[in-house]
């Protein structure tokens, strides 16, 4: 639905009048926020309390397609909310919809609060800024440190040692796997070429360049689809029972995932809590220190926001102030985008589930700020779904030339598809 919505307009920057801002009229300026993340209302009750001028109202929305497609067609018809919960991915979507506004003028200094790699993802790599960063999930590696002793084995600092260990550990354990491929998250494979290099979308001039099929991505997917078809890992995708049970039972030693994993894990792997750490994730070459990031959202103000300049300064009070992210934490279970808050207030105590790694969220937020940029487009959905499709079929086919013709398919698919919707491609 987000596809047929998007318009063949270039990627340009747009605004919106900040007339009628707080003081100009008789009473308080009343703002409207789309978001999902629970708890948000309670966070901007802070607000409210603080700044009785300015009165934000949070509506609750789905995520994901669902909320884009219905910013879209709220900017159309010039109904959109004032502010919205916008996940980093979705932004060129919006805004070469219209959809948003360039507060760079109303947010001046504070990108020094945020890692260079998750502000770069607010500002589509110019000098506008379309949303201010509110959570991240910068990847890391969480293996069973019990099970790792217990068959002899080293946590990889590279991913050449990932793979030695990988086949270690089959040599030792034939019915387990140090971890599975699993093609139903196209995210976390986003994020692994992500800190490879790749740059899947990028504008030049009137022009989108489409990078997916690129010597970083093919390097992952090579590597990845070189140990599936080898049987060095599993194959068996991510959130499923099968997946929970081989995660409670040992079956599956490691994972790599995100800052939010503990969370997950508590819900998939109940038995197993104490039994899990978390380091680095591995490199490409020794002595590098980059990560990628799998998931993370921002707030940005609307095009149809007639309080630009108020609206701006909630956003910033929500992803800079320690009162509100220590409450984004609490109430809405985020891992905040502000550096300051990754070690203090709410994160200043291991999560319950890692209580055996006292460190973890001084060591997660030095990871943090290694977060290599990301490239976003105005068509990641149909990206994300043809990677589903045809890295699907790669992963039951178990053979490295699947996988290579997967990832030159997800490039043709994107590309026919910005041609499609009229968009200028460089070719």
């Amino acid at each position: 639905a987000t596809a047929v919505l998007l318009g063949a307009t270039a990627l340009t920057a747009c605004g919106s009048d900040s007339g009628g801002e707080a003081g100009a009229e008789s009473g308080p300026v009343e703002l409207t926020y789309w978001a999902w993340a629970p708890g948000m209302d309670k966070v901007a009750a802070l607000w409210n309390a603080k700044h009785p001028e300015v009165k934000v109202t949070v509506q609750k929305q789905a995520s994901g397609d669902d909320l884009v497609t219905k910013i879209i067609t709220a900017a159309k018809a010039h109904k959109g909310p004032d502010l919205v919960q916008a996940e980093y991915q979705a932004l060129p979507t919006l805004v070469s919809n219209d959809a948003l506004a360039d507060i760079a003028k109303e947010v001046q200094g504070v990108e020094k609060q945020f890692a260079p790699g998750v502000w770069q993802q607010t500002t589509l790599g110019g000098d506008a800024v379309y949303a201010l960063p509110q959570d991240s999930g910068p990847l890391m590696f969480f293996y069973r440190q019990d099970l790792f002793e217990e068959y002899g084995l080293t946590v990889p600092t590279t991913w050449d040692e990932f793979a030695e260990t990988a086949r270690a550990l089959k040599k030792k354990a034939p019915k387990k796997a140090l971890t599975t491929f699993s093609a139903n998250d196209s995210g976390l494979f986003a994020g692994l070429s992500q800190q490879a290099g790749a740059q899947w979308w990028t504008f030049e001039g009137d022009n989108w360049k489409v990078g997916i099929d690129d010597d970083a991505t093919r390097k992952v997917t090579d590597f990845w689809g070189g140990l599936v078809a080898e049987g060095a890992i599993d194959n068996q995708p991510m959130y499923t029972p099968a997946w929970n049970k081989a995660l409670n039972t040992g079956e599956q030693l490691a994972w790599v995932s995100a800052v939010w994993a503990p969370g997950t894990l508590g819900t998939a792997a109940p038995d197993t809590k104490g039994k899990w750490a978390m380091a680095p994730l591995p490199q490409w070459n020794k002595g590098e220190n980059a990560t990628g990031s799998w998931g993370g959202s921002s707030t940005a103000v609307t095009s149809d926001s007639q309080h630009k300049e108020a609206a701006a300064r909630f956003a910033t009070w929500l992803n800079t102030d320690p009162e509100a992210l220590t409450a984004l934490v609490k109430e809405s279970g985020i891992y905040p985008a502000a550096t300051a808050a990754q070690t203090s207030g709410a994160l200043a105590k291991a999560p319950d589930y890692f209580a055996n790694q006292p460190d973890f969220y001084t060591r997660a937020a030095e990871i943090a700020k290694t977060t290599a940029p990301a490239a976003w487009g105005p068509n990641v959905n149909v990206a994300y779904t043809a990677f589903k499709d045809e890295f699907g079929k790669a992963a039951k086919a178990r053979t490295e030339a699947a996988f290579g013709a997967a990832l030159t398919k997800l490039q043709d698919t994107t590309v026919a598809d910005l041609e499609k919707q009229g968009f200028g491609v460089a070719k």
